[in-house]
């Protein structure tokens, strides 16, 4: 009784305090009107926020401005940057470049990860103390990764040379998982696929985990076997996970920066330059901020029309 006394003491001076004619209008209101009336102000602040840098980014696209030359005259020079963009062969060798790499680190990660999460769901031994290990990559910063998986890639002291060179056969130093030209791109799907991968096994994990018992019990009586229960129950019935998953690495790794950017800074020359590296060095670079924000509108439209259809595709699949 007195605790409760105590809890409604402060609502009481606030109602006590609250003028006559602002308390009429508030008993007038409904409940949801009331929730809008809290959640309100928050939702305008989050829109303020998001709509403003778009909407300036889309006015600054159609001008010559640049960020070190705030004085200088800005002129409207229309569709330009878009065509020099889209027109461009070097945009579009990084844009293949974007792929290879989006399109491996998905692939990679949605099999190695479905495949752990496979494992782990079989409960065995110990199995808690693997999850936790398994998931010490996706806690770290990507500095961290960045600056950890260089030191690795080094030819004379790294590890990853050392395990390389001893099954393949091959002296350590005898190849640059940073320098080649045609080992570097790898170099970053594997950094990238050893980070994200257990992100995609807890996606995967919630999947098995919400499929009922009693579906592989009646399979069991119907002498299904584990292959054809694998094939029939829980590979149809975890694919809207793994779709949810597949989104939303892709989707990261599309605008992937940091990692790349520490562990090549897009080289050797432009071969592991993505998108968002390109993107960095318009922008910081050579301070072509029209160009840059006509850039980011591209990628941003590309980024949100493949989502888009992504997503209606994994609706159709969670409605059957």
């Amino acid at each position: 009784m007195n605790a409760r006394s105590d809890s409604e003491g402060p609502a009481r001076n606030v109602a006590n305090m609250t003028p006559d004619r602002v308390a009429r209008t508030v008993r007038g209101l409904s409940d949801k009107a009331i929730a809008w009336l809290f959640i309100g102000p928050t939702m305008l602040l989050l829109l303020a926020i998001n709509l403003f840098p778009l909407i300036w980014t889309i006015q600054l696209s159609f001008t010559n401005y640049r960020a070190n030359r705030p004085n200088a005259p800005i002129l409207n020079i229309g569709l330009d940057h878009y065509r020099a963009i889209l027109t461009d062969p070097d945009i579009w060798l990084r844009m293949q470049a974007t792929a290879h790499f989006v399109f491996w680190t998905i692939a990679l990660q949605t099999i190695i990860g479905f495949a752990l999460a496979y494992l782990v769901d079989r409960k065995f031994r110990g199995h808690g103390f693997w999850t936790t290990l398994i998931l010490v990559p996706m806690m770290l910063s990507p500095a961290v990764v960045g600056n950890f998986w260089t030191f690795l890639y080094q030819p004379q002291i790294g590890l990853f040379n050392y395990i390389v060179g001893f099954f393949a056969n091959v002296p350590p130093g005898s190849f640059k998982m940073l320098g080649d030209v045609t080992l570097s791109p790898w170099a970053i799907i594997i950094v990238d696929t050893w980070m994200w991968t257990p992100y995609v096994m807890l996606i995967c994990l919630a999947g098995l985990r919400s499929i009922p018992d009693y579906i592989y019990e009646a399979a069991e009586v119907d002498r299904a076997s584990n292959w054809r229960q694998f094939i029939s129950i829980t590979l149809p019935m975890c694919m809207p996970f793994i779709m949810l998953a597949v989104l939303f690495r892709g989707i990261e790794n599309f605008k992937m920066f940091d990692m790349v950017n520490l562990l090549t800074s897009g080289g050797p020359g432009s071969t592991t330059e993505l998108a968002s590296i390109t993107l960095k060095r318009a922008a910081f670079e050579a301070w072509r901020t029209g160009y840059s924000s006509a850039f980011a509108i591209i990628l941003f439209v590309a980024v949100f029309g493949l989502a888009n259809i992504y997503v209606k595709t994994l609706n159709k699949v969670k409605a059957r």
